[in-house]
């Protein structure tokens, strides 16, 4: 099954740039498609320095919901949004004061990959952090979701007035262009090596990152477990130590892993089987509702999963109607209409309603869109009057 890669380089224009992430792009294109994947053929999209976090957002949606193996080489420069206190992925018209709006939040990334089944997506990042994000990831590891792979590092700031490279997706570059592709983790260690020959005091200075959620862990050994998303540097050696050690052989017969109902989604979605899929979800739904009650939590999570399902299967006009009862739960559980969640719910309920080919069934759920977007108006100008105007169409056509 072919694969899909997306390279992305960003970084702001102008002083607030502390990365040239840009330059790595040449280095990384050259690396032929499969090599890239590591799959016997593959699909490579390339952002280079986008400016609007919506295509940006297209552009990764379309690359995740693609069948088989997705990797993103991912390179720039980290902001926090300081209202909610979320890091972005800075983009070139990214300020301090304008992140909210022009920069790209990363839990999206988080959300586009969800659904994906385990182990089936890494992500691959060279990133550098303003002071204060650098402060932030202290306590707020950076994450990509509990089945994805990560690899990189993330750099404090560069010195005032300087720009920093991104010396390490530089030598993932390199070390693939040899046409040969190790695993990510020796992938991931080989470059550490040859970029820290570069700048001597990476491996003192950066945050490394090495996550694999298929890596088994020996159990009742907790000084051996991995932190979640983030990873100190080790001490300056011949070698980076690595960051996961294997489980040791049991002589027992471990017990067979328990079901994963998000692969079992998956599986069926990408054979075309979407009723299979729903009822799986469904059953999901039911069972977190009877254990957790409405509004917790593993319920939301499950009616998302529904209206992403609804989405794979063309139905628009159920994964809206879906994505319009996460916003009505998030917001009657108290959460801020500016919350991620809550945002995601209309936005997303937002793009299914314009998809609806029924223009009796997009005039019924018009009007409770509209009441949403007064008060969720979202990251993007003009929605509120986006719906309005499209409603109007659709009650002269009556």
């Amino acid at each position: 099954m072919p694969g899909t890669v997306l390279l992305l380089a960003a970084s702001p224009t102008g002083r607030g740039c502390l990365v040239d992430a840009a330059s790595v792009l040449p280095v990384l294109a050259a690396v032929a498609p499969s090599v890239l994947s590591g799959t016997d053929t593959a699909n490579v999209v390339e952002l280079a320095d986008p400016l609007e976090p919506q295509a940006v957002l297209t552009r990764l949606r379309a690359a995740a919901t693609a069948p088989g193996p997705f990797t993103v080489f991912l390179t720039g420069q980290l902001q926090l949004d300081r209202r909610q206190r979320l890091p972005h992925l800075a983009l070139a018209r990214t300020t301090a004061a304008t992140v909210r709006y022009t920069g790209f939040p990363w839990h999206w990334i988080r959300e586009e990959i969800r659904l994906r089944a385990p182990g089936s997506t890494a992500v691959v990042v060279d990133l550098h952090a303003d002071a204060e994000t650098w402060q932030h990831l202290a306590t707020q590891p950076l994450t990509v979701g509990p089945g994805a792979l990560l690899y990189g590092r993330i750099a404090p700031p560069p010195p005032r007035r300087a720009v920093a490279s991104p010396t390490y997706m530089k030598s993932v570059a390199t070390i693939l262009r040899s046409g040969h592709r190790p695993p990510l983790a020796h992938l991931h260690q080989q470059a550490l090596t040859r970029s820290s020959g570069e700048d001597p005091e990476a491996a003192r200075r950066d945050i490394v990152l090495a996550v694999d959620p298929t890596q088994p862990t020996p159990p009742m050994q907790p000084p051996m477990r991995p932190v979640p998303g983030f990873r100190p540097a080790p001490p300056p050696a011949s070698a980076p130590v690595p960051v996961f050690v294997p489980a040791p052989a049991s002589p027992a017969t471990p017990p067979p892993p328990p079901s994963d109902p998000h692969a079992e989604i998956t599986a069926a979605v990408e054979s075309g089987r979407h009723a299979e899929a729903a009822e799986l979800a469904g059953r999901q739904e039911r069972e977190a509702l009877g254990a957790h009650g409405p509004g917790a939590d593993e319920v939301v999570h499950w009616m998302e999963v529904r209206a992403d399902l609804a989405m794979f299967a063309g139905d628009a006009e159920l994964s809206c109607r879906i994505w319009l009862a996460v916003a009505d739960v998030r917001l009657t559980a108290g959460q801020e209409p500016r919350a991620p969640g809550v945002e995601a719910a209309v936005d997303r309920a937002h793009h299914q309603w314009g998809r609806i080919d029924d223009s009796a069934r997009a005039r019924e759920l018009g009007p409770a869109l509209a009441d949403l977007r007064l008060r969720v108006p979202g990251r993007r100008q003009g929605a509120l009057d986006d719906v309005q105007r499209h409603l109007s169409r659709l009650q002269a056509q009556v």
